[in-house]
């Protein structure tokens, strides 16, 4: 049998060596496990963020995070990603027009000097949590399409099938057949990369649809509502917030999605279902 040593890695992933204890046998053995390192965004020089993140697509992630996070309103405007390798980790240096980065600066003040807990220092939700402009209609979406994805995104997952240890971001047209596909050791990072991966290719972001496998928090549905995606399915819970938001945003939200059965969280419209919805019995 091929060795874990034997075989090539995808990116993101590097062989450490583990005692492993299984039915009364210990082994000392390669495992491949998903690597891990801070990656800070710096826009026009000024640092900005700083995320745990897969050493991988870092084009995808500068782009996708910086229009999920509305630091630049299109592709275009993000003029050029510089990554430099630094001790601890990797920078980012992004260009951005001016009038954009003076948005970063602004998003900066409003936080100054705010005591209260909270979301990123904001002592409300309404402070918290950006509202996107609704979603327009885009695509209807066949049941059978969303069955496809699901269906195939594990096969599409290298780095998770090698570690056990990311999440995934997919991109599928309306036939189901997933286009792209991003993964990290984050969730909002593994969105961030499909998105940008999605700008890069000029994919239209209302002809299809995405699926994520982590929960759908309400960060992940902000980020989609961003950029226009119409239909977000998770293949674990929403939450409360996450609901409220999509509801407000146009999106319809889709959870504990799985082959053979999903939860409609808001905004059924998207979906064509092979059998007409009844009410249940009380």
């Amino acid at each position: 049998m091929q060795s874990t040593r034997d075989k090539a890695l995808p990116a993101g992933a590097a062989l450490r060596e583990v005692e492993r204890h299984r039915a009364g046998a210990v082994a000392r053995v390669s495992d491949a496990v998903a690597e891990e390192i801070p990656v800070a965004f710096v826009y026009n020089g000024r640092p900005h963020a700083v995320m745990m993140a897969t050493p991988a697509d870092y084009e995808d992630f500068a782009l996708g995070f910086s229009l999920s996070e509305a630091i630049i309103e299109h592709a275009e405007q993000c003029e050029k990603v510089e990554k430099i390798e630094a001790l601890a980790g990797i920078e980012l240096q992004i260009a951005i027009p001016a009038h954009r980065a003076a948005r970063i600066e602004e998003r900066a003040r409003e936080l100054t000097g705010r005591s209260g807990c909270g979301l990123c220092g904001t002592p409300t939700l309404d402070a918290a949590v950006r509202h996107p402009a609704p979603v327009e209609q885009g695509a209807i979406i066949d049941e059978h399409a969303l069955r496809r994805a699901l269906t195939a995104l594990g096969g599409r997952q290298a780095l998770n099938s090698a570690t056990g240890a990311v999440h995934a971001a997919a991109w599928a047209d309306a036939n189901g057949e997933i286009v792209l596909l991003r993964e990290d050791v984050g969730r909002h990072n593994a969105l961030d990369k499909l998105i940008g991966a999605m700008a890069q290719a000029r994919l239209d972001a209302r002809a299809g649809f995405a699926v994520i496998t982590s929960r759908a928090s309400f960060e992940m549905v902000m980020k989609a509502a961003t950029v226009g995606i119409g239909l977000l399915a998770a293949i674990s819970a929403p939450t409360a917030l996450a609901i409220a938001l999509a509801r407000d945003c146009g999106v319809t939200l889709i959870g504990f999605a799985r082959a053979d059965g999903y939860g409609i969280y808001a905004h059924a419209q998207r979906l064509r279902r092979d059998e007409p919805v009844g009410n249940s019995a009380s």
